[in-house]
């Protein structure tokens, strides 16, 4: 899965205003706070109302609040809301999808694969970042010692480590 700068400053703008609820956020607060290009910001913010998940109020008592309390602000909710489904194959859903002949069974791959990317993202709310209390069984999947491993690319046989999908014969 590829998480677009979109969207990772789409949920570093929320755990900002989530952090400092119940008073609102000044774009600029959030600028210097988290790195993100002001341009940027305006385009994530307009894309986070839409999605219902922000609103915003002019002045000087303005800035930004959520739309609702952070502990129903999912990460998979920041995503849908900036980018659309979480999981697409060529723009088109999952169960969407037919494959004929040898490959039909590729359907039910990407479909499990949205499943497991929901497992995670529909758990973790915009409170359990802010708060640095992440779900327990988060923690579970980051003990995992390969979680911290990348994979290699082998492009005919020029990677620099072991393919650990593949037992070394």
């Amino acid at each position: 899965m590829h998480i677009t700068a979109k969207v990772d400053y789409a949920v570093r703008t929320l755990v900002e205003i989530a952090k400092a609820q119940p008073d609102s956020v000044k774009a600029d607060a959030i600028v210097a706070a988290q790195d993100i290009p002001p341009k940027v910001l305006e385009s994530v913010v307009a894309d986070l109302r839409r999605g219902a998940l922000v609103t915003s109020r002019r002045g000087p008592d303005g800035g930004y609040r959520l739309a609702r309390p952070a502990t129903g602000i999912s990460i998979a909710d920041v995503i849908r809301a900036v980018e659309g489904p979480l999981a697409s194959v060529r723009g088109a859903r999952p169960e969407d999808v037919n494959y004929a002949g040898a490959a039909e069974p590729l359907q039910r791959v990407w479909i499990g694969l949205r499943v497991n990317i929901r497992a995670v993202l529909e758990r973790v709310t915009i409170a359990d970042i802010a708060h640095d209390l992440l779900p327990s069984f988060l923690d579970e999947l980051l003990h995992d010692p390969d979680a911290w491993n990348r994979r290699p690319v082998d492009r005919g046989g020029n990677a620099e480590w072991l393919d650990l999908d593949r037992p070394d014969i």
